[in-house]
């Protein structure tokens, strides 16, 4: 497998735009939120463009919709490739899902069908998007909470299929296998040790808000232990991975939340060599 191992970033917030430039840390890179930087000049260019010149950023993105029936959004599309001239990604990515129809946003990740038919829609889309943007794309698995009944296979063998299919990688979000698993019963490491090695690039980990019967991804917690487990397990089957925290409510301050990525960078020391855990040298300038 090809290495882009980047180290351990955090989600680019708002709250940390002065920590992030004006404090000594260990973070290696960050991740915006693409739609967040859609925007002609002022605050948010301003600091992502000085970031950009200290550190690897790639783009995550919310408004694809690559499993709704309507045709992709052209004028999108041309302002994520504007984004990316300014904010110079390793890699863009999105999520594995539908986010309305009929010009309507339903601003939610809504999940998918599982057969071959939904692999081939989806995988052409995506084969068009990665075309026009002209950088890796990375789909991302999505925390679900309901099954469809026309779904002829389980979502592991579904994202293998669709990824070689599309030819993309995988942005593989622990926290969200965790929270399927749990809401769906079953084994959160047959959906790792399925999960074609080549393919995973990124690594998401992430809070929850857990209701006893069902658990909700929020993005609002510290990340369990659960989920950290998990995560040793997944460093043991795929290697180095890019690995990064999302933080999206009850904000915490910047050294906390960086100290939460030192216990992954903790884990990912314990369980793979001082070798594979070296950052790969990327310009930034």
């Amino acid at each position: 497998m090809a290495n882009h191992f980047l180290g351990f970033g955090l989600g680019l917030r708002t709250d940390h735009f002065h920590d992030v430039l004006n404090n000594d840390h260990n973070i290696d890179w960050f991740e915006i939120l693409s739609e967040n930087y859609m925007v002609a000049g002022g605050k948010p260019l301003y600091y992502l463009e000085a970031i950009r010149e200290r550190h690897p950023v790639v783009m995550h993105g919310v408004s694809l919709s690559l499993g709704s029936a309507d045709p992709l959004n052209q004028d999108y599309l041309k302002q994520l490739k504007k984004l990316t001239r300014i904010a110079r990604p390793q890699w863009f990515s999105d999520h594995l899902c539908w986010t309305g129809v009929h010009n309507t946003n339903t601003h939610d990740l809504m999940p998918l069908p599982y057969d071959m038919a939904v692999v081939r829609y989806v995988g052409d889309r995506i084969k068009q998007v990665q075309d026009h943007i002209g950088l890796p794309f990375l789909l991302e698995n999505v925390s679900s909470y309901l099954n469809y009944q026309a779904s002829t296979m389980t979502e592991w063998d579904f994202v293998n299929e669709l990824v070689n299919y599309a030819d993309c990688q995988l942005l593989l979000d622990v926290n969200n296998i965790y929270v399927s698993a749990r809401n769906h019963d079953f084994d959160a490491d047959d959906y790792l040790n399925a999960i074609d090695v080549d393919r995973v690039r990124q690594i998401h980990l992430a809070g929850h808000t857990d209701y006893g019967s069902h658990i909700i991804d929020t993005h609002d917690h510290d990340v369990c232990d659960d989920v950290w487990q998990l995560y040793a397990r997944a460093l043991k089957r795929f290697g180095a991975v890019s690995t990064m925290i999302e933080r999206d409510a009850n904000i915490p301050p910047f050294n906390e939340l960086a100290a939460e990525l030192d216990i992954a960078r903790d884990i990912a020391h314990k369980t793979l060599s001082a070798e594979q855990l070296t950052p790969i040298v990327t310009e930034v300038a």
